[in-house]
């Protein structure tokens, strides 16, 4: 894809949502850090169906020690791995209590060194909570990058790099949310919507999948 078709490909997005936003509930950087990380191979919707009881009492670090792992569990154990997931977050609220003052850090390395974070996770910390102009490259990313021609690459990390060299300047920011939200609504794993893709002409994809046949009324 070329210069001037990713930046078209980029401002339909942006016309069509011109404030993308992540789908996770939180209410401060802590709790945005703790829904990214128990939303790994979970949907957005049901992290947030088991965190809305849980962020009404706990708010900061200090607050999940002394929940404490057990009590974390029976929030969240209609998530996947939920055990790793409570263990890895408790570990890092600890670590935040001890060496942060109880703050997230507005740096990716050390959000890298938390028990449970990743790069993805940290980008999108990053990114949401802090205005960095990071790629967090998730499943839907990655397809969406490909399969448009927009950011090919074989490796997440690959496609995340392709992302930041080729994204213009005023989509930066936005990018990660518009193609994620692009990728889960339009642009299907198995079957991509291209018959109601603002970008379908931009798009490397071949071929076009057409639209659903109607079903015929029948006759009663």
């Amino acid at each position: 894809m070329n210069k001037a078709d990713i930046f078209e490909f980029y401002r339909r997005l942006a016309e069509d949502n011109p404030s993308p936003e992540t789908e996770l509930e939180y209410g401060n950087d802590y709790q945005l850090l703790v829904a990214v990380v128990l939303s790994a191979q979970a949907t957005d919707v049901g992290v947030n169906k088991a965190t809305r009881k849980l962020f009404e009492s706990v708010k900061t670090p200090q607050q999940m020690v002394e929940l404490g792992e057990e009590g974390l569990k029976q929030h969240i154990k209609t998530i996947g791995l939920f055990n790793a997931k409570a263990k890895n977050v408790i570990a890092l609220s600890k670590i935040l209590v001890r060496d942060h003052g109880g703050e997230v850090p507005a740096d990716r390395d050390l959000l890298e060194a938390l028990p449970g974070v990743g790069r993805k996770t940290a980008n999108v910390v990053m990114n949401t909570a802090f205005g960095a102009e990071t790629f967090a490259v998730d499943t839907h990313i990655f397809r969406v990058g490909n399969r448009t021609g927009l950011a090919k690459g074989k490796t997440p990390l690959a496609v995340e790099k392709q992302l930041d060299k080729k994204t213009p300047a005023p989509f930066r920011l936005g990018a990660h949310h518009w193609l994620i939200l692009h990728g889960r609504y339009v642009c299907k794993a198995r079957t991509p919507e291209c018959w109601r893709c603002a970008v379908s002409d931009l798009c490397k994809f071949k071929p076009k999948s057409p639209a659903p046949k109607s079903k015929p009324v029948s006759k009663g």
